[in-house]
């Protein structure tokens, strides 16, 4: 396990550039599993979560070629079957969450799945109902081999139908898996009530470039006219969303100015908006986003005088992947914050970290927490943390930075699934951090 020693109170300036988005990546390179020609990926992010992912495609018979920095070519065209099969497979897919999103490409043109209990963050449940249900609905079967802890989905004779269906929640990766096994369906299959993330247009443009045919992009209500196959295309990554976020916290956090570089304004929704309520200045330039120092934030209150409340909600709401961001970048600022974190359980439960640091929380329940904003006064302390998920994670870090005295962090595995090289370009702003290992 490696762990991160940071000496807080550094103030960063400068400019950084966000990664390639992790979660858009993660379905990329899931859809390539779809043709056998060669599809061209850039802008992927050098983190842990699609390492892993880039090398259970390997192992699967997918010649993977690196091409330049950050831009790969995928090739499908002699997947081993046999190895779908093994019990090394099912593991492999157990321990990377991301794993969930090969299962709808892998139905769809070989006919058969495993669906293992995903692995990834402990951060609470993680329903799976909502892709295999969408999966069943295009004709697939479902079984539970006694000597396996996975679901086997098969096709009865190796192709799916299209159908129509209203999906139980708007998943990311639910809908992601859905469209992705309905482009080789038979017929049209309309999905209500799918999720609409840039991710997920971006995962549906590219599948346009390969062929697809996908009416609705960018709305709840997508139409699937599918194909015998699919051919090969290029493809983007768009800037990751959460990384942008992540900065903007750290740059108030450490009372610093920097300047986040070519973050695609257009994608971020409501996240600006929601870190302005916090006090935080954010001014637009070009498609950069500069954060100027300041000494303090005013958190806003409602229109009628009540508690801001800042909640999760699927897009264009706000990520639940920013609200451990949001939630540390409270306790510094003046005024009171209601956290409401409606998709997990689990994932407000390291506030206890940031308690024993000196913030000034309640944790109501697994969902809620109150943030009294004491304005970094007095400053946090230092404190020797546990990472027990990639958001939760980060948001330790971006604490520790604004600490007083020296935090380690330890379990800093679960960072890397998500940030690529945060230390390394986060000291390159002047932050004083040290990976140990």
């Amino acid at each position: 396990m490696s762990s991160f020693i940071i000496e807080g109170g550094h103030r960063l300036s400068g400019e950084i550039t966000p990664q390639g988005a992790k979660n858009e990546a993660l379905q990329i390179l899931s859809a390539t599993l779809l043709t056998a020609e060669p599809v061209t990926v850039n802008n992927v992010p050098d983190i842990l979560d699609i390492r892993n992912l880039i090398a259970l495609l390997q192992d699967m018979g997918v010649k993977v070629n690196r091409v330049g920095e950050g831009s790969y070519t995928f090739q499908a065209d002699e997947v081993n079957t046999d190895y779908l099969n093994s019990p090394e497979f099912v593991s492999r897919c157990a321990s990377l969450r991301g794993s969930v999103l090969i299962v709808g490409p892998l139905l769809a043109r070989f006919g058969k799945a495993f669906f293992p209990r995903p692995g990834g963050d402990k951060i609470g449940r993680r329903k799976v109902d909502t892709h295999i249900t969408g999966l069943i609905n295009l004709g697939a079967t479902l079984s539970t081999p006694d000597d396996r802890r996975a679901y086997l989905l098969e096709s009865p004779d190796g192709h799916l139908t299209g159908t129509y269906m209203l999906l139980d929640e708007a998943s990311v990766t639910g809908t992601a898996n859905i469209v992705m096994a309905a482009t080789l369906a038979r017929g049209v299959t309309t999905i209500y009530n799918a999720a609409c993330e840039p991710y997920l247009q971006q995962l549906c443009r590219l599948l346009i470039a390969m062929g697809a045919r996908i009416d609705g992009i960018g709305s709840n209500l997508l139409t699937i006219t599918g194909c015998e196959t699919l051919g090969g295309a290029t493809h983007t990554v768009l800037p990751d969303m959460i990384e942008v976020g992540s900065f903007i916290g750290m740059a108030a956090m450490t009372r610093s100015s920097i300047t986040i570089k070519n973050v695609s304004r257009r994608n971020l929704g409501i996240i600006p908006e929601c870190f302005r309520r916090l006090g935080i200045t954010i001014e637009e330039q070009g498609d950069d986003l500069f954060i100027p120092a300041k000494e303090s934030y005013d958190v806003e209150t409602n229109l009628d005088g009540s508690v801001l409340t800042v909640a999760d909600a699927p897009w264009p709401g706000l990520t639940p992947d920013l609200i451990s961001v949001m939630l540390v970048v409270a306790t510094q600022c003046h005024g009171e914050v209601l956290i409401h974190q409606k998709m997990f359980e689990s994932r407000l439960f390291f506030v206890d970290h940031l308690i024993d640091m000196g913030a000034k929380i309640i944790l109501c329940d697994p969902h809620r927490a109150v943030v009294i904003g004491m304005g970094h006064r007095p400053e946090l302390r230092a404190n020797h943390m546990h990472s027990p998920d990639i958001r939760a994670g980060i948001a330790m870090l971006i604490a520790a930075m604004s600490a007083k005295g020296t935090s380690v962090i330890d379990n800093i595995e679960q960072i890397d699934r998500g940030y690529e090289s945060i230390d390394t370009r986060l000291n390159a702003l002047g932050a004083k951090i040290i990976r140990r290992n």
